[in-house]
């Protein structure tokens, strides 16, 4: 056994739909832009785009139902509805029809921004990581296990919807995603990709509810304190 110099901090995991067993969690992906009208709402080409990605911790997760407080270092908190995409096995540099291969499940997901950091960073031609990967910004509802099909995708904030699509708006399939992202790195068990957003991202003020609906699967809740 090896010795530590402290306890490792335990595991982050998410609880799977149906299962005693929860889902643990090694890394937490992310895809940029991949919805047009969101790609055009921020000043984007999807016609032009390729896929890019960028990374949240794995412990910025949290389980859909929970509180959170008001991030600090931020006055315009977004709320970005996306899928999220379970990884169950392992790969790199895989075409599209071997990606599909590497799903394990499904889950609703909110991809939280400090939306002033990121715009401050992309004017400075900074890495805006701390727009993305801050405490508690990525909410996600319990894994379903198994394929997805069409349905649409909902963002609801007290009650008004805020974002509506459907996941076959995304410029880039989920295989196609999976494909791109393992030709960058390789992918393992417990890998998480949030997939982009549709259009409608919008701020969010302590107090709201803000709930992601994605049909077939469970709602990702978050209440911002």
């Amino acid at each position: 056994m090896v010795a530590l110099v402290f306890p490792a901090l335990p595991t982050v995991t998410l609880p799977v739909t149906g299962r005693a067993e929860r889902f643990p969690i090694r890394r937490v992906f992310c895809v940029g832009r991949n919805y047009a009208e969101h790609s055009r709402e921020m000043g984007g080409d999807p016609e032009a785009e390729p896929p890019f990605f960028f990374t949240k911790p794995a412990d910025a997760v949290v389980e859909s139902g929970s509180r959170i407080p008001y991030p600090p270092a931020t006055a315009n908190l977004h709320h970005e509805a996306e899928l999220v995409v379970a990884i169950g096995r392992s790969g790199a540099m895989l075409t599209e029809a071997e990606a599909e291969a590497l799903v394990w499940g499904h889950a609703s997901g909110n991809d939280l921004t400090r939306r002033d950091l990121q715009a401050e960073a992309k004017a400075t031609r900074r890495p805006w990581d701390m727009s993305k990967a801050f405490d508690k910004s990525a909410i996600v509802g319990s894994i379903r296990p198994g394929p997805i099909g069409d349905a649409p995708i909902r963002c609801i904030v007290n009650g008004t919807q805020r974002q509506s699509a459907r996941l076959s708006d995304m410029v880039w399939s989920v295989p196609a995603i999976i494909a791109a992202l393992s030709r960058l790195v390789s992918l393992a068990p417990g890998d998480l990709i949030f997939t982009g957003t549709p259009a409608g991202v919008g701020p969010l003020v302590s107090g709201d509810i803000c709930t992601v609906e994605i049909e077939g699967l469970p709602h990702a809740t978050v209440t911002i304190a």
